[in-house]
């Protein structure tokens, strides 16, 4: 029975540690530039937010997409620490011209 409710809490726990993402599409074209930043700092289950990102001088025509995710990486760095420190990724891709009417 013990070796069951083992197994159970193991799938429980492989099911339970689904990575977060979230894309943003401006509509605006993508150009080949891209801002990448790997361990965006946040703390306490994200209720510090990491600091903001400046595009305006990689990106002169603004922004195409903006993704944020919580790798399995991030995830286990984050149950390691209890979520005191929980780390994400964020990638910019710049656009390469205004946003289509």
């Amino acid at each position: 029975m013990t070796r069951i409710l083992s197994l159970a809490m193991v799938v429980l726990l492989a099911a339970s540690s689904g990575c977060y993402h979230v894309t943003v599409v401006t509509g605006a074209p993508p150009a080949t530039q891209k801002i990448d930043k790997g361990w965006q700092l946040s703390w306490v289950y994200g209720l510090v937010p990491p600091s903001e990102i400046s595009t305006k001088e990689t990106c002169l025509q603004g922004v195409a997409k903006v993704e944020t995710e919580r790798s399995f990486v991030n995830g286990l760095v984050s149950a390691i620490t209890y979520s005191i420190f929980t780390p994400m990724h964020a990638s910019i891709t710049c656009a390469a011209g205004p946003v289509a009417k």
